[in-house]
């Protein structure tokens, strides 16, 4: 069978030589048998697709089966990845590296390119320090949470028209530019516990949820809402916002199913608009129930469709909400003050 180099492969590991070696019987025109599987990873005969490598130890990628499409590399210790490790099975659909070492300058320029399959990229639990360039436009789901991201590049998903859902929780980015600006498919973005001072500008508009808590946000733009018409999530919680950081109405448009703006420096109830269901505004420094904030006018054809609403550890009681509210709030089930 000839001699296997060692010294091939992105780092050592005791699996190695097994996973070069099962690649030279592959290109050699040895027969696929089940055993092509690498003899570090487990592919079950009942999921013939499904590659598992999780929880090995391992400090590369192994060799990828060309029918294999779904690899499970989680929790091991890789950090690099070469150009050419996924070139043979390019029906992956799902990549799941979480809870890695990878790291930025060990990857790849075309490590996914010729992935046109790919759809869930999960590179969360890493330390990388920018998102991997040249990735698939066939991309849904991409999770990036949990590194080292400080910025994001004009070009970070460049061409990636088909993201429906963008996790970047958890790292370091003040700023996004016009990174977004060409995802016209994203309905789900995630940017909690960043160094955010504004809310991004240039979001897609077809954005249904945004998550900002624990950034460092202290206004939200005049009109930010009417740009975004199916905007139906929004959380701000943990953050810096000010009643002057707040324009008249900001938060009173009818696509608003929830509000989360607790934990901030808030003295009155913004104006919401009735259509909104649930309103958190606990642990800020409210002073006074403010009727007004959900309903123009007392009457019984005109009332909010709220159904959650809190506003504990503020400075307010349960005497100080008028009777009225009865009328107004009578779809609420919960009210904690």
């Amino acid at each position: 069978m000839g001699t296997v180099d060692l010294s091939i492969g992105q780092y050592h590991s005791p699996f190695q030589w097994l996973s070069h070696l099962r690649g030279r019987r592959r290109h050699a025109g040895w027969q696929a048998e089940d055993d092509d599987c690498p003899l570090e990873c487990d592919c079950p005969s009942n999921y013939p697709t499904a590659m598992y490598c999780h929880s090995r130890n391992l400090q590369h990628v192994p060799y990828v089966p060309s029918h294999i499409k779904y690899v499970y590399l989680q929790r091991n210790q890789i950090a690099g990845i070469q150009d050419g490790v996924f070139d043979n099975a390019t029906s992956l659909v799902w990549v799941v590296l979480f809870h890695n070492k990878l790291q930025s300058d060990k990857i790849g320029k075309n490590v996914f390119t010729k992935l046109k399959n790919l759809e869930r990229l999960f590179l969360d639990h890493n330390e990388l320090s920018h998102v991997p360039p040249n990735l698939p436009n066939s991309i849904t789901d991409m999770r990036l949470c949990h590194n080292k991201i400080s910025k994001l590049l004009p070009n970070s998903f460049e061409g990636m028209f088909n993201l429906t859902t963008l996790n970047l929780q958890a790292n370091d980015i003040e700023d996004v530019g016009s990174a977004f600006k060409g995802l016209k498919s994203l309905t789900m973005l995630d940017m909690r516990k960043n160094k955010l001072k504004k809310i991004p500008n240039n979001l897609p508009e077809r954005l249904q949820q945004l998550y900002l808590e624990f950034n460092n946000i202290e206004t939200v733009p005049p009109g930010f809402f009417t740009m975004y018409p199916e905007l139906q999530f929004v959380r701000l919680a943990h953050n810096k916002l000010t009643d002057k950081g707040l324009p008249a109405g900001v938060f009173n448009v009818s696509t608003l199913a929830e509000l989360d703006l607790s934990f901030n420096k808030l003295e009155k109830i913004p104006l919401v608009s009735s259509n909104l269901e649930n309103l958190y505004l606990q642990a800020n420094k409210i002073k006074e129930f403010s009727l007004s904030s959900f309903c123009s006018t007392i009457d019984v054809t005109n009332f909010s469709k709220l159904r959650m609403l809190r506003l504990d550890a503020n400075k307010i009681s349960a005497k100080d909400i008028p009777a009225e509210a009865a009328y107004c709030l009578r779809r609420v089930a919960f009210i904690d003050v």
